[in-house]
């Protein structure tokens, strides 16, 4: 196949939507497939273009066996709401010329934009009509709905309306819309889509990459904790969504009572500066900046708990792409997440789930797992086996690949409707079953992903990145 992604993240930023792009045109030019990508500059978490991507023009590079056309765009150094537009609009106009340029040449047989940025999803749309492609958008964030239930944009004016109208008409011109959970199909589909049109295809975790280890890391030994400390991590972007400040409440409830607690924050983002601020006098708080890929299982396996607070606003309108690593790691999680929604479901038996936006319940469950140690290790038990059941890489790039095949336009004439797909391993019945030895992979078509067996799964929870 000749599949073009039209996205405004893609490495080296490490984190986020840009992980997974990135993840995806190597996996797919892996099998033989040919791919050119249409980005931005690396920006994120940080806000800030490093000097060596900073341009005014574009850039054409290959990064492993990828074809990558850098676009200039704006990237304030405080995203509000209204800049925020301001930089999706810029990558929307930059974006364009290349992407329809190289698509009218090379003619792709499927064009892949991905949201964010959903302002620049329409340049997908026009340059797969131009060349007979199939248009797929993968909806990472539900990012309208998110900037106004967040408080970025204002509700019930003229601008919300709009955005409204514009998302529908942007969601209308695709043949294929993917996203991340099942929450956020339905989401979707209350959007008007009709559900033929639907995948879901979630993000993952290389499990061979981030396995359960000691926690005795030289992390520990850089912020000079002692063996026998309990590490809560929270690792990713530090942005207004996550919610962020009340882990900060929560180690200043805990502090005095507990000092053998101790909270992690690893990553960067435009609300660090807040966080460490509020966090100004209390020992039991310690800051890591974002770490290299390399250093993401030994980073993972400092924590004894990790931690994902979210905001209630959001709870189904995204759904984390660090869980992945926090599950693979074979930790228990605090989870802020209402019941029945995507978060609450992933955590059910991995780790705690409570109300969003309440530091003392976080306090309190943070509390209760450090002082049951066989609990976090039946809870992280648990989570390692689901990260290789339901997030595993391998598993569900093959799995993409057998779609997209089947979505070619000269196929799809023939190819039978499949409403409320799901990219993912087959579900998993019992911990019981799973536990007990290893499974044959499917054959796909060829490449490295034929006759693949899955390992022996992690019995016991002994032995994040965003």
């Amino acid at each position: 196949m000749r599949v073009m992604v039209i996205g405004i993240n893609y490495a080296p930023d490490l984190i986020g939507v840009a992980k997974y792009n990135t993840e995806l045109c190597e996996s797919l030019v892996a099998e033989g497939h040919e791919v050119r990508v249409v980005t931005a500059p690396p920006y994120y978490p940080d806000w800030k273009v490093p000097p060596g991507y900073r341009s005014t023009w574009y850039d054409h590079h290959r990064l492993n066996d990828v074809e990558i056309t850098r676009a200039p765009i704006y990237v304030p150094s405080r995203p509000s709401g209204a800049k925020r537009l301001l930089h999706h609009g810029s990558f929307l106009l930059s974006a364009a010329i290349p992407a329809l340029w190289s698509a009218r040449r090379w003619r792709p047989d499927i064009v892949f934009a991905v949201a964010p940025s959903l302002l620049s999803a329409p340049i997908a749309g026009l340059a797969a009509r131009m060349t007979g492609a199939t248009s797929w958008l993968h909806v990472q964030d539900l990012e309208v709905d998110a900037a106004f239930e967040l408080g970025l944009l204002r509700k019930d004016t003229a601008t919300h309306k709009l955005m409204l109208a514009v998302e529908r008409w942007i969601l209308g011109l695709f043949d294929c819309i993917s996203t991340i959970s099942p929450q956020m199909m339905r989401c979707l589909e209350q959007k008007g889509i009709a559900p033929e049109k639907l995948l879901e295809f979630r993000n993952w975790i290389d499990t061979s990459a981030i396995v359960p280890g000691s926690n005795q890391t030289r992390f520990r030994s850089e912020l000079r904790l002692k063996p026998t400390d309990i590490v809560a991590l929270y690792s990713g972007a530090m942005s207004n969504k996550q919610g962020l400040e009340l882990i900060i409440e929560a180690a200043a409830a805990t502090g005095k009572s507990h000092p053998s607690v101790h909270y992690v924050l690893c990553g960067n983002g435009p609300v660090k500066p807040t966080l460490v601020e509020m966090a100004n006098g209390l020992s039991n708080v310690h800051f890591l900046d974002l770490q290299p890929q390399e250093r993401v299982s030994e980073l993972l396996n400092t924590a004894d708990i990790h931690l994902l607070p979210q905001k209630t606003q959001i709870s189904d309108l995204v759904l984390p792409s660090k869980l992945a690593g926090m599950l693979a790691s074979g930790r228990p999680a605090v989870a802020m997440a209402a019941p029945g929604t995507g978060i609450a479901l992933e955590m059910n038996g991995a780790g705690l789930v409570i109300s969003p936006g309440d530091a003392q319940a976080l306090a309190t469950a943070v509390l209760a797992l450090a002082g049951d140690e066989p609990m976090r290790a039946r809870l992280g038990a648990v989570a390692r086996v689901r990260a290789e059941h339901k997030w595993d890489r391998v598993s569900i790039m093959r799995s993409l690949e057998l779609e997209f095949l089947s979505a070619l336009p000269q196929r799809a004439a023939a190819a039978a409707p499949h409403p409320r797909r799901s990219v993912q391993p087959p579900p998993v019945r019992s911990i019981e079953q799973v536990t007990t030895g290893s499974r044959r992979r499917p054959e796909s078509p060829g490449g490295r992903f034929a006759n693949q067996q899955l390992r022996p799964n992690v019995r016991g929870a002994a032995s994040e990145k965003e």
